[in-house]
């Protein structure tokens, strides 16, 4: 059988017009079709109850529909299943190397993964992504080869936050790494992971990543550093918790936190109060399930989880308070922490714009690792803590005064 070439197959022209990959339209349509099924099995429950007819407050009723009506929405999901194995079928002969594999997807595929990035890869999805420990986008061992630049002995590691990617310490022209490898000549590497996930497993991941680059890397590490933004710091927290005497720890000097929710958001509260609110009635607990499809990524921020029994011994949608095991700083560790917050000024006695909005998505006493518990509470030195007023959470990113921080801290 004579094919044509790939540029000239079905769907070629297609996939030059679009950001992702081949490998991404399956694991797109494999994901639509899983929210087909889902869509169906909650419009079906709320007929079940309408049909039922409970007391508004009542319990909600077992089971599903019968006779016609279960028929058909049976007939729903049988035909939903046939049609995705054959769009997988296609899909799958689709030309390879032809579509952009730039910024665009990159962004897609972190925002995507921030989402729902626990059930890509619990599903096998081509669209959950791997963790890496990358330079310029490439894997570090790559990268280095095809560079004459000798890599230092100190090695700076930086670690996106929720829905990002390694790209996005990029901001307005700035990059924290670059400016410090120029300033300070560390190596950074940066790393790249599915934010949708526990954080405990990815700090389990992280730790197994950092072994094999200080183990590996071209010349012998003396010292290493980690900035993390917003949920990179609590992976980076994680990592280091049951790290014990790996060769990366025992290298480990400074570990920095910018704008790191360490006792939670306040959005994902609010997120878990409006599942709560919708099970009240037994006609809208079947949408209380839309807001459950937050990836576990996600509900760890509720309260900061950084260990895997903080609230994962229950189902993650059930943690009603902060009931986390304490997980102090790591011992011998110089740690460091930015907040930041829009208001223009930080009184003596911090008011409720502080307290619910801070950066605004990071409420500042949580990035600080104040707490009302000393058991949980952070205790960092008051000369390694900055606060930057006008700023939101991502312009920690790129502001000047957090860089020149940067170099005094890691200097």
């Amino acid at each position: 059988m004579n094919l044509p070439p790939p540029s000239e197959r079905p769907g070629a022209r297609l996939m030059r017009g679009l950001p992702l990959r081949p490998a991404d339209l399956r694991g797109l349509s494999r994901l639509g079709v899983q929210a087909v099924l889902g869509v169906t099995h909650i419009v079906e429950a709320m007929h079940h109850t309408v049909l039922s007819r409970p007391h508004p407050l009542g319990q909600r009723p077992a089971g599903r529909t019968g006779g016609i009506t279960g028929f058909v929405y049976g007939a729903v999901r049988g035909t939903t299943r046939v049609v995705g194995a054959g769009l997988d079928g296609l899909l799958r002969v689709l030309p390879g190397g032809l579509a952009a594999t730039g910024p665009r997807r990159e962004a897609f595929v972190a925002a995507l993964n921030g989402v729902v990035g626990d059930h890509l890869a619990d599903s096998g999805n081509p669209l959950a992504i791997p963790m890496r420990l990358r330079i310029g986008g490439r894997p570090w061992r790559d990268a280095l080869a095809t560079t004459a630049a000798t890599p230092s002995r100190r090695v700076l590691v930086l670690v996106h936050g929720l829905a990002m990617h390694d790209g996005q310490w990029h901001r307005r022209g700035h990059d924290h790494g670059q400016v410090l490898a120029q300033a300070l000549g560390v190596t950074p590497v940066y790393l790249h992971y599915n934010s949708g996930r526990h954080v405990s497993q990815n700090g389990q991941d992280f730790r197994a990543a950092l072994d094999d680059l200080v183990t590996n890397w071209p010349v012998p590490v003396d010292e290493l550093m980690i900035v993390g933004h917003s949920m990179g710091g609590l992976v980076a927290r994680s990592a280091c918790h049951g790290a014990g005497r790996r060769p990366w720890r025992r290298r480990l000097s400074r570990l920095v936190f910018l704008g790191t929710p360490h006792h939670g958001a306040v959005l994902e509260r609010g997120g878990r109060l409006v599942d709560a609110a919708l099970g009240v009635s037994p006609y809208a607990a079947p949408l209380a399930r839309l807001g459950q499809v937050r990836s576990a990524g996600i509900t760890d921020l509720r309260y900061g989880n950084v260990q895997a029994a903080d609230g994962q011994h229950r189902h993650r949608h059930d943690q009603t308070h902060d009931d986390r095991r304490p997980t102090p700083l790591p011992r011998g560790v110089a740690c460091h922490v930015v907040a930041a917050t829009t208001a223009r000024a930080v009184a003596p006695r911090r008011g409720l714009h502080d307290a619910l909005i801070g950066d605004g998505l990071v409420p500042l006493a949580s990035a600080l690792g104040e707490h009302a518990d000393t058991a949980l509470r952070l205790r960092f030195r008051p000369d390694r803590r900055m606060i930057i007023t006008g700023a939101n959470h991502f312009d920690l990113l790129s502001r000047a005064d957090v860089a020149a921080q940067l170099q005094a801290w890691l200097r």
